[in-house]
């Protein structure tokens, strides 16, 4: 499998009782494959997956694979701090019918390297295809290199999804021989990402603007490397704003803005300032999303 091109990190809506939101769900998904997204990933960190029960996590997957229905790809956060609790949620994944499973490195424990090479392999032993999930400011826990280019042996292993704000990462991982598809996860380090090698974005921007991050990384992948950088600019200020607080507490603020969801969240994350609220809702004017 390959993992090239533009998904979505999506959110999970809910409502005023704090119920998931399948109704807005299933619009959002339905705005992503009508954008032409290569894909989505239900239940990662901007889906709020700290939050959700068990069962809710499950059910947040099989309802984004049957309203996808192979009209785009469906990679499925299952991972955890336990690899017992990882390896049930990406078996059920497989189940549901999702094309593949992004891993995060377990956080709070802080495993050694050789503790995670041997939860990822237990993990890809499953079968169903990984993208492992580099992002060391948010779980403590870093991949080297050399840990990702020995799990990048493994069959099942096809692609890493690299958050930790360095983009040498990415030539650092061609040089070692890391034979994996190399996705940015974060929006603004997109295009410097592609231009040293790496092949998309798991998106957290296109929750809002699908159209133009697909836009963006399809470009730089036909080489159209001046379009790529256009796109760029445009939407830079967006990327940048979509962070001026804990991911996912600016997106969705955006969406809500937009009239898409409602801006819920569950405990400890809570609704966006109001100094972050008027500069996200100044920078969506400036980029045309809202009226002036």
């Amino acid at each position: 499998m390959k993992i090239r091109g533009a998904f979505t990190a999506i959110v999970t809506p809910f409502n005023r009782a704090g119920e998931v939101d399948y109704e807005r769900f299933g619009q959002l998904l339905e705005a992503q494959v009508a954008a032409g997204m290569d894909g989505v990933v239900p239940v990662g960190t901007t889906g709020e997956s700290p939050t959700l029960s068990v069962a809710e996590h499950r059910q947040v997957i099989e309802f984004a694979v049957e309203q996808i229905a192979g009209r785009a790809l469906v990679i499925a956060g299952t991972g955890g701090n336990a690899t017992a609790e990882a390896l049930e949620l990406t078996r059920h994944a497989q189940t549901a019918g999702a094309d593949a499973c992004l891993q995060v490195t377990p956080y709070y424990n802080k495993p050694s390297q050789a503790g995670l090479i041997q939860h990822f392999t237990a993990i890809a032993d499953v079968g169903l295809p990984v993208v492992l999930y580099n992002i060391p400011g948010r779980t403590g826990c870093a991949l080297t290199v050399e840990t990702v280019q020995a799990l990048s042996r493994h069959p099942a292993v096809v692609a890493i999804k690299e958050a930790g704000g360095d983009v040498d990462r990415v030539s650092a991982y061609i040089a070692a021989g890391c034979e994996l598809d190399i996705v940015s996860g974060d929006d603004s380090l997109t295009l410097p990402m592609m231009a040293v090698g790496g092949v998309g974005v798991i998106s957290v921007a296109a929750n809002v603007v699908p159209g133009a991050v697909r836009d963006m990384v399809h470009a730089a992948l036909d080489g159209r490397w001046a379009e790529a950088q256009s796109l760029h600019q445009q939407w830079y200020r967006l990327f940048r704003d979509l962070f001026l607080d804990t991911n996912p507490i600016p997106v969705k603020a955006a969406l809500a803005m937009m009239g898409q969801i409602e801006a819920h969240y569950r405990l400890p994350l809570c609704e966006l300032s109001d100094a972050h609220q008027r500069q996200l809702r100044a920078t969506m004017k400036q980029v045309a999303l809202l009226d002036g």
